[in-house]
């Protein structure tokens, strides 16, 4: 005989109650997630959106934070309602590398990282901005969508501008203070070599017709001789000095003057030196011509201090618009430390020299061991 249940006793819960409580409990793990998914998007600096672009040409805006207002002067709804006003606010000449950038990433699925300008109507202002995004294929397969940030860079890039102006005041002081030091360089050279020049040959020779009236003392013919050879020094000295400050080849075009550099140079430190080029002469201008031969002194003394070279072979040809000069050596190469060491003032005012003059340099290994210093400058 059954017994009914006690009293005091409960039912077991039926299975369907823990159905009940699961959506509830899904709901509220949902609501939790979205919470702190909008509390991370409204600490982010800058906007979080998704956007779609369909294979008929249509665009849209399924997801826009509330940075939409902050950063583009609009609110989101409006801009979701009227997606077509995002491109609109692009400066014309920054339009085409955005849509350029935005097919590129639609086409291979790459990401899209894109910075240009916005005119903020509300501001009446230009803003720079960047985007960054990812995307992925629709499902359906007729579009795009991104999912990304935008960002306002205007500080940073109207620094990174000025920084970029600054260099440029820079470049262009460097580059007249070069032609003013060469200008200079002539005018003392030429004031040497004609004035101090001229005063010590006329001093020689006044006193070889003294000697000649000197009485017969051997003292004396031996002062004589002394003062003489002392005025064949001076001369020797200013005829250096003034080769050092402005070398009277570079009259006679750039290919002598580089030509004779190189037979100095072997001359003076025994190192085997080549010097090549297809044209008897080039046609170029003074200033070009002199930061030339000033950069290939330079790395020729870099040569002989550090290089510990055998062999040198200097090439200098040209093409219509350029003119390359290429040096290299057989010695111990340069390393990186050495390029970036704040003492290297030799190789720092040589690609300034290029520099300046619109060119390049570049420092590259040589095959086998050495150091190759390739110039690249504008002819004209």
């Amino acid at each position: 005989m059954s017994h009914p249940p006690h009293p005091d006793r409960h039912p077991e819960p039926h299975a369907d109650a823990h159905a009940d409580t699961e959506p509830h409990s899904h709901a509220a793990a949902l609501r939790q997630a979205q919470a702190r998914f909008d509390a991370i998007v409204r600490n982010m600096p800058g906007l979080v959106y998704q956007f779609a672009w369909y294979g008929d040409g249509r665009v849209a805006f399924p997801y826009l934070s509330d940075g939409c207002q902050a950063l583009l002067g609009m609110p989101a709804a409006e801009l979701r309602l009227h997606p077509e006003r995002f491109e609109a606010l692009i400066l014309d000449d920054d339009r085409k590398s955005y849509t350029d950038a935005m097919l590129a990433s639609a086409t291979a699925l790459s990401a899209w990282n894109w910075e240009g300008r916005i005119w903020v109507d509300a501001w009446r202002d230009v803003k720079w901005i960047n985007l960054r995004c990812t995307p992925h294929a629709l499902p359906s397969g007729d579009g795009v969508q991104w999912e990304g940030i935008m960002t306002n860079i205007t500080e940073s890039k109207l620094e990174q501008l000025e920084v970029r102006k600054s260099r440029a005041r820079l470049a262009e002081l460097t580059a007249h203070i070069e032609t003013v030091k060469e200008q200079e360089r002539t005018r003392i050279a030429r004031e040497i070599h004609d004035d101090l020049g001229g005063n010590l040959t006329a001093i020689k020779m006044a006193l070889a017709m003294l000697a000649k009236r000197l009485p017969p003392d051997p003292a004396l013919q031996e002062k004589t001789a002394y003062v003489d050879a002392l005025v064949d020094r001076t001369i020797d000295a200013v005829h250096r000095i003034s080769l050092d400050l402005r070398p009277s080849i570079l009259d006679f075009g750039l290919v002598a003057a580089l030509e004779w550099q190189v037979r100095e140079f072997a001359d003076q430190t025994g190192i085997d030196c080549v010097f090549t080029c297809a044209d008897k002469d080039i046609d170029v201008a003074p200033d070009r011509a002199s930061a030339l031969f000033r950069i290939l002194q330079e790395a020729l003394t870099n040569i002989a201090k550090h290089a510990h070279a055998s062999h040198v072979d200097v090439q200098l040809s040209r093409t219509r618009s350029y003119l390359h000069l290429k040096i290299t050596d057989n010695g111990l190469g340069i390393r990186q430390a050495d390029r970036s060491k704040p003492q290297s003032f030799g190789l720092r005012g040589m690609a300034e020299r290029a520099a300046a003059l619109g060119g390049t340099l570049s420092l590259t290994h040589a095959h086998g061991g050495g150091t190759v210093v390739a110039i690249k400058i504008r002819r004209d």
